[in-house]
């Protein structure tokens, strides 16, 4: 059975139908302008208007409507990942409520909670070691407004996750692959995950993406914002394009992102000693800025790689490299739901 995967972001609506698993078989992809400029509405106009979007998105491609993922923003989530000596399924079941108090800054009344199990020690290394558990924490009245504007429209999400999630499973990362800090870049955001020995170490959130660096151009060029959208795609960080300005307008942006990624690399360091990072892998739309690859490249002296989220689908896909659809291949890729 067909399934449905949306990424709702503040810039784009991404829509793919697939018969979802590991590999999965595009049916149809569908990327619309968002002019609200909202992911999650937070009054009852806006839902409607959001409503007035999804439904003809939808209806008019013909999209699945029995099994629907969505991909939750990193900025309405707080996410913790967490030690605990071993617990068997059961025993953390009835744990995971306290562990949540004390690390998920929402009130237990307010908080819908979901967790993941990252590292349970064998048997024989049960003394010595502990297991590592994920918290993904969110309010309760943003999940509801979110379903709502769904379940309006008489569909019941199957699947809410966290759009890092969603990259990290797409990636299909190994244990034998080096220390990678994944770069998810949206139009508002940006989240970055350190993965070592296949498995999620620490994800951070800071509120730079995309549009910082339009407004910039905005600002700085005198540009109204579709041309500072343009130039931006067009010349990014080209020297030699429109004499270097648009390069030296989006430097300073650039620098603090970079610095971002310096610091959980370091972190990354700190934590594991003797161990390098010197790998980064970008998803999301930004990523396809001219010349970001090799400015960050040179800046850091790190290997820099582009996610391919179609690298193992079937069907419909889409010619060339679309690291912007990193989070609806990974909603559809999860096999449980």
């Amino acid at each position: 059975m067909s399934a449905l995967a949306l990424d709702i972001g503040t810039y784009t609506i991404k829509a793919i139908s697939a018969k979802p698993g590991k590999k999965i078989e595009i049916e149809r992809m569908v990327e619309i302008f968002n002019p609200l400029g909202v992911a999650i509405a937070s009054d009852e106009a806006l839902s409607q208007k959001l409503i007035d979007i999804i439904d003809p998105l939808i209806t008019d491609n013909k999209l699945p409507r029995t099994d629907v993922r969505l991909s939750l923003p990193e900025t309405v989530v707080s996410t913790k990942l967490i030690e605990l000596p071993v617990l068997s399924d059961a025993e953390l079941a009835s744990a995971i409520g306290w562990q949540a108090e004390q690390h998920i800054p929402i009130p237990p009344d307010q908080l819908s909670l979901q967790y993941q199990v990252l590292y349970r020690p064998a048997k024989d290394k049960q003394n010595e070691e502990k297991m590592r558990v994920l918290l993904v924490g969110t309010h309760k009245d943003i999940v509801e407004k979110y379903t709502n504007v769904f379940l309006s429209l008489g569909i019941e999400p199957k699947l809410l996750e966290t759009q890092m999630l969603s990259v990290l499973r797409a990636l299909d990362m190994t244990a034998e692959e080096p220390p990678t800090l994944v770069v998810q870049m949206g139009a508002s955001s940006t989240q970055m995950a350190m993965v070592y020995q296949g498995e999620l170490r620490f994800i951070t959130s800071q509120m730079t993406g995309g549009q910082s660096l339009t407004q910039v151009l905005e600002k700085q060029i005198n540009l109204n914002k579709q041309q500072a959208e343009e130039y931006k795609r067009t010349y990014g960080l080209d020297p030699q394009q429109f004499q270097g300005k648009v390069r030296e307008t989006l430097l300073p942006v650039i620098s603090i992102f970079i610095n971002e990624i310096k610091k959980a690399m370091t972190f990354f360091v700190n934590q594991n000693p003797g161990v390098s990072a010197q790998r980064i892998l970008l998803s999301g739309g930004p990523t396809l800025l001219p010349g970001l690859v090799q400015h960050i490249t040179q800046e850091l002296g790190a290997e820099v790689l582009v996610a391919a989220p179609f690298s193992q689908a079937l069907g419909a896909v889409p010619e060339g490299n679309h690291p912007t659809w990193t989070v609806c291949v990974g909603l559809l890729m999860r096999e449980e739901v």
